[in-house]
């Protein structure tokens, strides 16, 4: 029984450079979201959301369409840079930096609402400014939900397929994630590679939920001491 882990090694570098581009994206963006007083703000909650009710395939054929070589994106990129981003590695990047992209905000953006305004206001008082309040006392006061919200996205974007199968399509080691593998495995009627496939995602995802909720509970304990 010879088992590929190709997929799988593309299934978690396409989450590590996903949850990296996100991260630096939801830091300053959730605490924009968090300290705005925009009336405009519910309909950019409601925008940023949007992934997590959409189907897949809704957002997947959008994506498609955005970053084909006739749209000006698309175009753009393929004229300037000779990158291709349909049906390419950099392409699934950019459609899971929009598919997860709630997962990575909303965790940061609840955290930062959630801090003692006194706190941050002595901050503003003591002279520091907007960039060294977030660096130097809102990120080390919301660190689980900071943790939280990097695995979840980790595994959320190891975990797709709708969009990355529209936008990536199966090319082997270059957009042959786990998922989609899997899926081609049950299309070709291999139950028993399929079955050893999806395991491994199940141990792989309970392992990563697993960590957050320790991790959570360790912090709480420390914290209530």
């Amino acid at each position: 029984m010879n088992i590929d882990f190709t997929p799988f090694i593309l299934s978690f570098k396409l989450a590590f450079i996903t949850t990296a581009i996100l991260f630096f994206i939801g830091v300053p963006f959730g605490w924009f979201l968090s300290q705005t007083k925009s009336r405009f703000k519910p309909l950019i909650e409601a925008i940023t959301a949007l992934p997590i009710v959409l189907p897949p395939s809704v957002l997947g054929f959008y994506i498609l369409v955005v970053l084909s070589d006739k749209s000006p994106v698309g175009g753009f990129f393929a004229e300037f840079f000779n990158l291709k981003l349909v049906f390419s590695f950099w392409g699934l990047v950019v459609a899971s930096c929009f598919y997860s992209f709630p997962f990575m905000i909303q965790p940061i953006q609840s955290a930062y609402e959630n801090l003692n305004k006194n706190m941050i206001e002595a901050s503003y008082l003591s002279g520091k400014n907007v960039h060294q309040t977030i660096l130097r006392v809102a990120l080390p006061n919301i660190k689980p939900s900071l943790i939280t919200a990097i695995i979840i996205t980790f595994a959320h974007t190891v975990g797709e397929f709708g969009v990355v199968l529209m936008v990536g399509g199966s090319i082997p080691g270059e957009t042959k994630v786990a998922s989609v593998a899997i899926y081609e495995l049950v299309e070709e009627m291999d139950y028993h590679m399929a079955n050893i496939y999806s395991a491994i995602m199940l141990v792989i995802s309970f392992v990563i939920l697993f960590g957050v909720y320790i991790f959570n509970k360790q912090h709480n304990k420390k914290f209530s001491i």
